[in-house]
């Protein structure tokens, strides 16, 4: 097993991850009402974009990816199942310092996301992200 070297890997990654959320019974109705069936190109490509720009340094994302998900019905489990499905990906497909480095990036952004949409919700991280 490689380390992710390139932005095919990141489509790898990626592709796989979301292929695993539409399935997940608590992550999936939850992309399914967000993202239609027809939706689900850019969607991924998006994401590749942000990956690229989180792991490979390319310049391809800008945006806030937190807008699209403050209103979202979720909570701590589904930020929980969000990471486990994006670790368990990465350790089925790579191994390396980057491999790594992906897990640490993914529960970080799911702590920063639950963090803020508790706080607008006037709840505390007490309620939920068990990691």
């Amino acid at each position: 097993m490689e380390d992710i070297k390139d932005s095919r890997d990141i489509e790898t990654m990626v592709n796989t991850f979301y292929g695993k959320i539409q399935q997940d019974p608590l992550l999936g109705p939850v992309f399914a009402e967000k993202i239609p069936a027809d939706a689900w190109t850019p969607h991924l490509q998006t994401m590749y974009r942000f990956w690229n720009t989180q792991l490979l340094g390319e310049k391809e994302y800008q945006g806030n990816p937190f807008s699209k998900h403050r209103n979202l019905p979720i909570d701590g489990a589904h930020f929980t199942q969000w990471v486990k499905l994006f670790s368990e990906t990465i350790d089925e497909l790579f191994y390396g310092a980057l491999a790594a480095t992906a897990k640490v990036k993914a529960e970080a952004i799911g702590k920063i996301f639950l963090s803020k949409i508790l706080f607008e919700r006037g709840a505390s991280m007490s309620t939920g992200f068990d990691l």
